[in-house]
């Protein structure tokens, strides 16, 4: 282990009770073996003057480095710190994931584990989400990434996310971000949806705020980023979509669809039909009368797939007793 690596484990807290943990730190990890003694020390010293209980809870996402081995050492030596190794690298969204199964806390904070967040804004967003937030969401203004390749799509990609959903932050992608728990653990991740987590929040109707936090450039390794990802953002985008329009109800697009294309064949085949016994011409070779054909089938199956939708709905929120609501207080029950 190479001096850079070196860690004091006498400047870390004392063990802390397995019961009522105040806060967890969830950070996913994917080759930082040179951020991780650095962040494990910046987190402490910014929320050990806090006096509440706490926890780092590091995800490894398959690093190929020597980022789990010392992760296991670290997590021998910090009380705070918790390791959750994963068995290869399955994406950010799912290490987040796992990190939120792993929280104990009553908040949940996450931030990225190359040093470019500031653990010293973690109170600053604690100070927020104690005004009546549900999420506090940082917002880097004065981003330290490449111009071309990082800030310039990013800019694009939160207007767009923000014209979709209806949840305008300047900065979908921070991810120093904080949430009550039982926000988090009504979510369910998949694909590349950690970056929609606003936009989830929102369906669930959580109250959301964007607060101002510092960035860094990157000091060690290279950026997991780069443009191949916007494919999968937008097509991610198009479900965060759906589920925001049409979630408890997805016969209203199936079947609206469906009906539209119906009608537009049955106005086709009227009009073929005055063609045919009023003018007197031929019809069976016309391009008008296939496309009738092809739209009044395609308008079937999209109400079939509508019913369909509706059911498998219905089934999975009956199976799961999860409501279509949410409530966020109730007064005058006693």
């Amino acid at each position: 282990m190479t001096s850079s690596l070196a860690f004091n484990p006498t400047t870390h807290p004392t063990p802390l009770p397995a019961v009522e943990v105040q806060l967890s730190l969830v950070v996913p990890l994917y080759n930082e073996a040179e951020s991780l003694p650095r962040l494990v020390d910046a987190v402490v010293a910014a929320l050990d003057p806090l006096g509440q209980s706490y926890e780092l809870i590091c995800v490894d996402d398959g690093s190929t480095d020597d980022t789990p081995e010392l992760l296991r050492q670290l997590a021998a030596q910090v009380p705070i710190l918790r390791g959750v190794l994963l068995r290869r690298n399955y994406g950010q969204t799912a290490a987040i994931a796992a990190g939120f199964h792993q929280a104990r806390g009553q908040v949940i904070v996450t931030l990225d584990g190359d040093l470019q967040n500031d653990p010293a804004d973690i109170p600053r967003l604690l100070d927020q989400l104690n005004q009546g937030y549900d999420l506090v969401s940082g917002w880097r203004q004065k981003r330290q990434d490449h111009q071309l390749t990082r800030l310039l799509p990013s800019k694009i990609a939160n207007w767009l996310i923000g014209r979709v959903t209806g949840v305008k932050l300047h900065d979908y992608g921070c991810s120093l971000k904080a949430y009550r728990a039982e926000l988090v653990h009504d979510l369910n991740l998949y694909g590349e949806l950690h970056r929609f987590l606003p936009a989830l929040a929102f369906i669930e109707g959580a109250r959301i705020v964007e607060l101002p936090v510092n960035h860094y450039a990157r000091q060690f390794g290279k950026s997991k980023y780069g443009l191949g990802r916007t494919f999968r953002v937008l097509m991610d985008l198009l479900t965060i979509y759906f589920m925001k329009r049409f979630l408890t109800r997805p016969m209203h697009v199936f079947g609206s669809l469906g009906l539209g294309s119906i009608l537009v064949a049955i106005s086709l085949s009227l009009h073929l039909a005055w063609v045919k016994f009023i003018g007197q011409q031929e019809i069976g070779s016309r391009p008008l009368l296939f496309l009738g054909i092809v739209l009044f089938l395609s308008g079937i199956q999209l109400l079939c797939f509508g019913l369909l939708a509706e059911m498998q709905m219905r089934t999975y929120h009956e199976s799961q007793q999860r409501p279509i609501y949410r409530i966020r207080d109730l007064v005058g029950m006693g």
